[in-house]
């Protein structure tokens, strides 16, 4: 039993050892699953490096996959732009780079316009859209996988018409659908007759000649008021006041006396006598007059053979009382004003003409008249007066019209609008929506066919009516870009800067590596 127990002691150490080795074998076979890993890694890197050669890299991805020429030809065709910026042109869908607008497709490649004499559009070079500094000799991609900009040799020298260009400007070539996305439309130059409407704001005030005051002559009393408030309505002869004078009540007592001497001199045999007595009569009726005595006063005064303590003093011209300066018991003096009588039964309308406006004015000329009170009440008159001197504060010209003013519908110190048409002219007429106007010119693009609109300074005449006239610059029937031309306005004048940046028509003098996209060449400032 013994023996057993010795027996088996070796037994189960021998287990022990035989099982330690197979505890083991992981360890040693996790080495080879890491040279697995290793191997696995680097046959994806291998296949993402071919499908980033194989979209990247032209001649890796013609020898995998070659295209049929039609299909080249079809993809070649097949060009997008922006359309309000139509130099950015593209091979496939995108954005602007520049406005971020969506890229529209152009359904066929644009063909080279016509030349200034007639043939293909000579390309100078080529420029990088995003850097003005680079260009190539020959059609190139930039990194952004946008086509070079083609400059052309009319778009450098000039025109291609033999019109000196504005300076700044240069001439614009979009195609047919760009035309038609940018919205941009022509009208045709015309001969035609244009005059320029003037409207004006005026005050209305009384007519000067039509005013009328009554005045004391002589020192007395107002004995009665028979208008006694302002704003009364009057009529030419009616009753004003009584005034009391001593002076009047004793020049009518000489005034009787002279006739009664007159009465007596009829029989005396002395003509020289009975002149005497005649001429005292008549320079006493002479002097009442002359004190405003109404001539029904004196005919009253020559029936009655009595003085009368007061005389009444008339209205001069029938209107409105519109001064006041006395009362009832009020002393006056000679000179001193007593009542306004005013007429407004026509008035002054006084407006204010800029400087370019009043040199076409003249006298007699008609106008219309409206007012805000009243707008559809129209009245006719015409300029009255012309003011010499100009206005230092607003440095406009004062003018006077002239208008009736049936039922008093005209009041002082109203506004009114005042409108007249000046002398038309005839000459070379466009839509007023051609002109760019620039603070110190005036721009209009004239359309020259086949999508190409040339920028010209004109010289602009008369305006009115939503017309221009135009004295030098455009021709009758030439066309012009009455919509969307500040899109051509925008476009001609980053031609003219990328033109004057890179020097003209300098095209790179020596060639350069051509890199990644097409590349060709770099300019000297990058």
């Amino acid at each position: 039993m013994s023996d057993d127990k010795k027996e088996g002691i070796p037994q189960a150490t021998e287990e022990k050892a035989v099982a330690g080795p197979v505890r083991d074998a992981p360890g040693s076979g996790g080495g080879g699953n890491s040279r697995f890993f290793l191997v696995l890694s680097a046959i994806l890197g291998l296949l993402l490096a071919g499908v980033i050669a194989f979209y990247n890299v032209p001649a890796f991805h013609a020898l995998l996959h070659p295209h049929p020429a039609g299909d080249n030809a079809a993809k070649t065709a097949e060009r997008y732009t922006c359309p309000m910026h139509p130099f950015v042109l593209s091979d496939k869908p995108g954005d602007c780079p520049i406005c971020g607008m969506a890229l529209t497709k152009v359904e066929s490649a644009p063909t080279p316009a016509a030349g200034p004499a007639g043939g293909a559009r000579k390309i100078l070079f080529y420029r990088n859209p995003m850097n003005l500094n680079v260009t190539s000799k020959s059609p190139a991609k930039d990194e952004m996988g946008m086509d070079y900009v083609p400059v052309y040799e009319d778009e450098v020298n000039g025109s291609g018409a033999g019109v000196n260009l504005p300076e700044g400007y240069a001439t614009v070539q979009v195609g047919a659908e760009r035309i038609r996305l940018a919205g941009i439309q022509s009208a045709p130059a015309t001969r035609g007759t244009i005059s320029r409407p003037v409207r004006a704001a005026g005050v209305v005030v009384p007519d000067e000649t039509r005013v009328r005051r009554v005045q004391a002559k002589i020192d007395g009393w107002v004995e009665k008021l028979h208008s006694n408030f302002t704003g009364q309505l009057v009529t030419k002869g009616q009753p004003l006041l009584e005034i009391y004078s001593p002076e009047l009540v004793a020049t009518q007592r000489e005034y009787l006396l002279a006739r009664a001497g007159v009465e007596r001199m009829k029989e005396s045999p002395y003509e020289d006598a009975r002149q005497m007595s005649s001429g005292l009569a008549q320079a006493a009726r002479t002097r009442l007059k002359l004190f405003d005595v109404p001539e029904s006063f004196i005919e009253e005064l020559e029936r009655t053979g009595k003085v009368q303590r007061t005389v009444t003093l008339n209205a001069p011209a029938s209107g409105y009382v519109t001064g006041k300066e006395v009362f009832e018991g009020t002393r006056v003096s000679p000179g001193m004003d007593l009542l306004t009588v005013t007429d407004l039964s026509r008035v002054w309308i006084e407006a204010d003409l800029y400087e370019y406006e009043a040199q076409s004015v003249r006298v007699g000329q008609a106008a219309v008249l409206d007012t805000v009170s009243d707008p559809g009440a129209k009245l006719n008159g015409r300029v009255s007066f012309i003011y010499p001197t100009f206005s230092p504060e607003t440095r406009t010209l004062k003018v006077r019209f002239e208008f009736p003013n049936p039922g008093l519908r005209l009041k002082p110190q109203m506004y009114a609008n005042v409108s007249l048409d000046l002398h038309g002219v005839t000459g070379v007429v466009i839509p007023d929506s051609a002109l760019i106007e620039t603070g110190l010119r005036q721009i209009v693009f004239v359309d020259a066919g086949d999508g190409s609109f040339e920028p010209r300074e004109v010289k602009v005449g008369v305006r009115g009516d939503g017309k221009a006239q135009i004295l030098s610059g455009v021709k009758a029937g030439e066309n012009v870009a009455v919509r969307a031309n500040f899109l051509l306005d925008s476009e001609s004048k980053l031609r003219a800067a990328l033109t004057r940046m890179t020097g003209g028509a300098s095209a790179p003098s020596q060639p350069q590596p051509q890199g990644q996209g097409g590349h060709e060449g770099h300019g000297e400032g990058r």
